[in-house]
């Protein structure tokens, strides 16, 4: 009877190795092999994740747990051979020892192997008293074991019980800032996601899955009613600042500028972040890392930000808020009329320079204008420089005033009203030989030249028609016909004569 039940057994597990197989997407296999979930004091919890075909290239760390201490990994390697076909199955195993009996929760965790995420844990482990061993027989008694030595068991078998350790205060904290708490519409302020400790804390504070939780961090710093601006590097780097004449360190996990689009505030919701918090070994053993890990979450303060509405103003709204200056540029300083030069119209300060528009132009008879070419600028000392670059073809003599043609409406936040950028310039056109409308991408060249002053003086300036090209294409349609012909007859002629 026992011969057929395993036989059954065996059959079944065939059967649903075969399914599983089957149910699964061909190519590499990956997933995670829990552990028991209760075990005695003296036992190694294991956690393992299994891969199936392909050979490992690389895996993630294994999770801390709470109430355990990592003892070491082992790999399983089995090749299997089923039909002619060859599989491969490899297990990687963390072990961990229990510090102490008592009911532990397994957190949800990730690993990440071969580029693959696979997810585990969410369970409870009971960790129960040692068996009790048999009584012992008397020193020489028939079948007794010799005598031996026993040393520290702690320091055998890794830390002492939990009960021996302290939970030591810490000075972290989350800190959500703004570098101001009112603004004008479309004006930015710069938000901040920092963590603050002492020194000292160093010692019992980590950041714990701190990958997982940013995206959610971030998620909840977006504002539907602003305009963002991440910082440009946003790496998690630690900065030494003062507070009340006390050093302390900065990291800051985000930092982002915001423009409001509208009168609304930016509300900001209180955010948490959970640390590694270590508990310490209340007395120190020699040899034994002495800390105990396990977690603590810090919640930040909401913070409110104020917007206040632009003044009214004829005309519409400004073309951008910020405090902005006139940087203009023009590429000659003598001028003739039909020749191309190029002015360039730039706003250099601090604002939200990427929504700038182009400034308007009055259009001007007897001017031809192309562009603008644009291009964005970071300045030293937090700035920013917009540049709009344009070509510019006067037709004939005469003054040209520039403050005519652009004009860029900003509204100043500091002084609260607003400011008109406009040219200073004024331009005397010179009459010229060739007065005209130019290509845009047309370049001055000069008499000088090596090799451009010889070849335009040798070039034949006659005036061609329109049509010149397909006057040509026809003249030799014509002439290939005319040969075609020739060609025919002669072949003719000679059949005829054979």
């Amino acid at each position: 009877m026992k011969t057929i039940i395993w036989h059954f057994w065996a059959v079944s597990c065939l059967w649903l190795t075969a399914e599983t197989a089957r149910a699964q997407p061909a190519g590499p296999r990956v997933e995670v092999v829990p552990g028991p979930a209760a075990l005695p004091v003296t036992g190694v919890y294991t956690l393992a994740f299994r891969l199936r075909g392909a050979a490992l290239a690389e895996y993630s760390a294994f999770p801390d747990l709470d109430g355990f201490k990592k003892a070491g990994k082992t790999s399983t390697t089995t090749t299997r051979i089923v039909q002619g076909h060859s599989f491969t199955e490899l297990i990687i195993t963390q072990r961990y020892v229990p510090y102490g009996e008592g009911d532990f929760s397994i957190r949800p965790f990730q690993l990440t192997v071969n580029g693959i995420r696979v997810r585990g844990g969410g369970g409870t482990v009971h960790v129960g008293s040692a068996p009790s061993a048999p009584a012992a027989k008397p020193p020489g008694a028939p079948g007794a074991a010799p005598l031996q030595g026993v040393g520290a068991l702690d320091q055998l078998f890794g830390k002492p019980k939990a009960d021996l350790y302290q939970d030591v205060p810490d000075h972290g904290g989350l800190v959500l800032e703004a570098d101001r708490r009112q603004l004008f519409v479309g004006e930015g302020v710069r938000v901040t996601l920092s963590f603050y400790l002492l020194p000292a804390d160093q010692a019992v504070l980590a950041f714990h899955d701190f990958d997982d939780q940013l995206p959610r961090l971030l998620h909840q710093l977006r504002q539907t009613t602003a305009w963002e601006v991440p910082a440009s590097d946003q790496k998690v780097l630690p900065d030494t600042v003062r507070w009340k004449g006390q050093p302390l360190l900065r990291f800051r996990l985000a930092e982002t500028t915001y423009y409001p689009l509208t009168p609304q505030p930016l509300r900001f919701p209180p955010l948490a972040l959970t640390m590694t918090k270590f508990r310490l070994l209340k007395k120190p053993v020699p040899g034994v890392d002495g800390r105990l890990a396990a977690y603590k979450t810090y919640v930040s303060r909401p913070l409110a930000v104020a917007v206040r509405p632009l003044p009214a103003r004829r005309g519409g709204p400004p073309a951008a808020v910020g405090r902005y200056q006139l940087r203009e540029s023009i590429s000659r300083t003598e001028f003739t009329a039909g020749q191309v030069f190029s002015y360039t119209f730039g706003v250099e300060g601090v604002g939200n320079l990427a929504a700038l528009p182009p400034p308007r132009l009055a259009p001007r008879a007897g001017l031809a204008v192309y562009g603008p070419e644009v291009s964005l600028e970071t300045a030293p000392g937090g700035t920013a420089r917009k540049l709009f670059r344009y070509r510019l073809v006067a037709q004939g003599p005469g003054l040209l005033p520039l403050d005519s043609l652009w004009q860029l409406v900003v509204f100043d936040p500091v002084a609260a009203r607003y400011v008109t950028l406009r040219s200073a310039l004024r331009l005397r056109i010179r009459a010229g030989a060739v007065a005209g409308p130019a290509a845009p991408d047309a370049r001055p060249v000069t008499a000088a030249d090596p090799f451009y002053g010889p070849a335009i003086a040798r070039a034949d300036a006659t005036i061609q028609p329109l049509d010149v090209y397909r006057r040509v294409r026809g003249y030799a349609t014509g002439l290939l016909a005319a040969l075609l012909g020739l060609a025919a007859a002669g072949w003719w002629s000679a059949k005829r004569k054979s």
